[in-house]
């Protein structure tokens, strides 16, 4: 009995034996041979064989629900394959899954392997079409491609041929772009920002020094998992920049996180509007507004017409007036999926009927993520469509002669043949960041950083940049031929404070911008309470007036004239408000008056206009005006002009409605002044016209 048990236990591991050098054999070469997972081709191990099954039949159940769940369903055909490596089917599932995920060049071997294999399914060829394009094998991508058509059925090749001779242009594209690099470094910006999660879509505060962002980390004790892809719901998060270091992300503060979707979709130019998208009704757009205590409110819808119902919208960005807004939406009247669209506001603050940017943008394909230059003239956004390289490309459009121009691609190695989205730059114009998912990051899609390189930037060893050196997990660095071109139409970033002139106390204070030319209000912020931070965007190229106003205290006016030649900079002021007090007076800085003459000019009319409403407001007030001069010219000379200037203000306020009563008005000359009139500078300062009060 026990020599016949031995001789069955030794029968049983030759079999084995038998079974996994066969297997082996087939692997490493000759003739191979589809195995099936039958009972008949692995008799020695039922066990085994069933666990398999199992497997199958979980990643199969999850591979049909699409493409959310293929990272999933990869994880069983896997165990599948370890068990039988040398079945088609499986090998072809692998390669198809490893398409949705970092790690792409896993799945050439498994597609080229079904193809030994002859699996019966003809999209091998496609898929592995994909993956060689996934990895910048572009001919071989092509024959593969040409493979796939030529197999297929006339009705099938009619139906699919749009789509092919996409993937034959997206090659061609790769290959033309790769000859030609733009000079670029991209960094992976860190683990202070990126985790094993999705992580993508940045949004930079105005001043660059905060970035929100979205990632698909778990959030809270009970994070929740969404069902279709079963990833954890998004969320936002922000950091802040703190010397060339981006600090530890934290979730939003305030109501914005919730039990559904939310994702960064875009920012107001004064940084205290966050606009979400929320996957309420298929995916709408909400925004959030920044409270005194820097917390964010709870989001409400956007007015009807930039939303709509049963429509998705997910990106958006307004000009820096507010009066224009582009967004996305795959509503009606579309060129194919994704559009972008614009709309208008009126002086009554309705939008106009969204209208579509048309086939100079858009395309049959996806457009998605857009940015607004500072300059309000260049639009940025991705594209399946144009002449990508491959999935999402980024491109710059630019607004010139009442039109916009066909968009431009920014270029490898910016885009790569995958997903390259949510371009956004900083300040300076010399660096942006996006999202990608590449080889070496910390898991999906990361956050990288894109340093341009100009001509005149000499050329430095990597380890020389301490901007670069400091970052966790760098991709690549890249000294090219190419400069890329991005937006540099002239901007201003106007930032600081607002506080109490006595004590320093921040202040609570509404800032308007106008346009002293035209003398419209284009747009009005608000300071934080516990900081009196402020920052405003002034694209070049007007003369703006800036007034800014606190309960009980005296307005305080700027006038900063931007020409179209000055490169982006940044202004650090300090605004200090002086209470509605006997004896103060505040310098009236957006008065003009013609050269050696008393004609007020049409840009003072929208300061002059503050100061009518100080007045309304404060009916008991009595001030005078007063004029004052360089020492140009004769002492008398200049009396008299400060004097007709001073009452030219007095006059204006009168014909406003203002009593007379309240007025006085008094020319000084040259003998008060507050700059040395040694200099053009100092000259200027000190012709100027100021108000003090009286009475209250």
């Amino acid at each position: 009995m026990k020599q016949v048990k031995g001789k069955g236990s030794i029968l049983h591991y030759m079999t084995r034996v038998y079974s996994v050098v066969l297997i082996v054999l087939l692997s490493l070469g000759g003739e191979a041979q589809n195995i099936e997972f039958t009972s008949a081709n692995f008799p020695d191990d039922p066990s085994g064989l069933r666990e398999a099954r199992r497997n199958i039949r979980e990643a199969d159940l999850l591979y049909e629900q699409g493409w959310g769940n293929f990272e999933r369903a990869l994880e069983y055909y896997l165990k599948a394959h370890r068990f039988n490596p040398n079945n088609a089917v499986v090998n072809l599932r692998i390669g198809e899954c490893y398409l949705y995920t970092p790690y792409k060049d896993r799945s050439i071997a498994y597609l080229e392997r079904a193809i030994e294999l002859n699996v019966d399914e003809i999209e091998v060829f496609y898929f592995l079409g994909l993956a060689y394009q996934q990895n910048y094998r572009f001919d071989e991508a092509i024959e593969q491609f040409n493979q796939y058509r030529q197999l297929l059925s006339p009705q099938r090749a009619i139906q699919e041929r749009e789509i092919l001779e996409r993937r034959f242009a997206e090659c061609e594209n790769a290959k033309r772009m790769m000859k030609n690099p733009v000079r670029v470094f991209i960094d992976n910006v860190g683990s202070s920002i990126n985790t094993e999660y999705d992580d993508y879509s940045p949004i930079l505060s105005p001043d660059g020094r905060i970035m929100y962002f979205t990632s698909r980390r778990p959030l809270g004790s009970r994070p929740r998992m969404d069902r279709i892809d079963h990833k954890y719901f998004e969320n936002i998060y922000y950091s802040i920049l703190e010397g060339d270091t981006w600090t530890q992300a934290r979730p939003l503060p305030g109501n914005v996180n919730s039990g559904t979707h939310e994702a960064t979709a875009g920012i107001s130019p004064d940084g205290r509007t966050l606009y979400v998208y929320r996957g309420d009704r298929g995916g709408d757009l909400f925004e959030s507004r920044m409270d005194q205590r820097g917390e964010w409110s709870r989001p409400s819808r956007l007015p009807r017409g930039l939303t709509s119902r049963g429509n998705q919208e997910t990106s958006i960005a307004f000009t820096s007036d507010g009066r224009r807004v582009f967004f996305i939406s795959d509503r009606p009247g579309g060129y194919g999926g994704k559009d972008i669209w614009t709309a208008t506001k009126s002086d009554g603050g309705r939008w106009s009927e969204p209208v579509n940017m048309g086939a100079t943008i858009n395309t049959p394909f996806d457009e998605e993520s857009l940015y607004l230059a500072p300059d309000d003239v260049t639009l940025y956004f991705s594209s399946q469509g144009h002449d990508s390289m491959g999935g999402f490309d980024i491109f710059k459009t630019t607004f010139r002669h009442g039109a916009w121009t066909r968009p431009v691609n920014l270029g490898y190695p910016i885009n790569t043949p995958g997903d390259d989205m949510f371009f956004v730059m900083t300040p300076d114009g010399n660096t942006a960041y996006y999202s990608t998912m590449q080889p070496g990051g910390f898991g999906g899609s990361d956050i990288y950083r894109i340093t341009f390189l100009g001509d005149e930037k000499p050329l430095k060893s990597p380890l020389m940049n301490s901007y670069i050196a400091s970052i966790a997990k760098p991709l690549q660095y890249n000294l090219m031929e190419q400069e890329v071109e991005v937006a540099s139409a002239p901007v201003v970033f106007l930032r600081g404070r607002i506080l109490d002139d006595q004590d320093g106390t921040p202040l609570t204070a509404v800032i308007e911008l106008y346009d002293n030319e035209t003398e419209q209000l284009l747009a009005q912020f608000s300071s934080e309470s516990q900081t009196g931070n402020y920052v405003i965007s002034l694209p070049g190229g007007k003369n703006y007036g800036i007034s800014v106003r606190a309960d009980n205290y005296l307005f305080h006016s700027e006038n900063i004239n931007i020409s179209e030649a000055i490169v982006t900079r940044e202004i650090i002021n300090d605004i200090r408000l002086k209470r509605v007090e006997v004896g103060q007076s505040i310098v009236l800085n957006n008065i003009f008056f013609d050269t050696g003459a008393a004609t007020l000019r049409a840009e003072s009319y929208a300061e002059l206009g503050v100061l009518y409403k100080l007045m309304t407001e404060n009916p008991s007030l009595k001030i005078e005006i007063s004029g004052h001069t360089d020492n140009v010219g004769s002492a008398d000379v200049n009396q008299r002009l400060s004097e007709q200037r001073a009452r030219a203000v007095v006059e204006f306020l009168i014909d406003r409605g203002v009593d007379r009563a309240r007025l006085t008005y008094k020319g000084y000359g040259f003998e008060r002044p507050i700059a040395s009139n040694e200099t053009a500078e100092g000259r200027q300062l000190n012709r100027r016209t100021e108000f003090e009060i009286l009475d209250k």
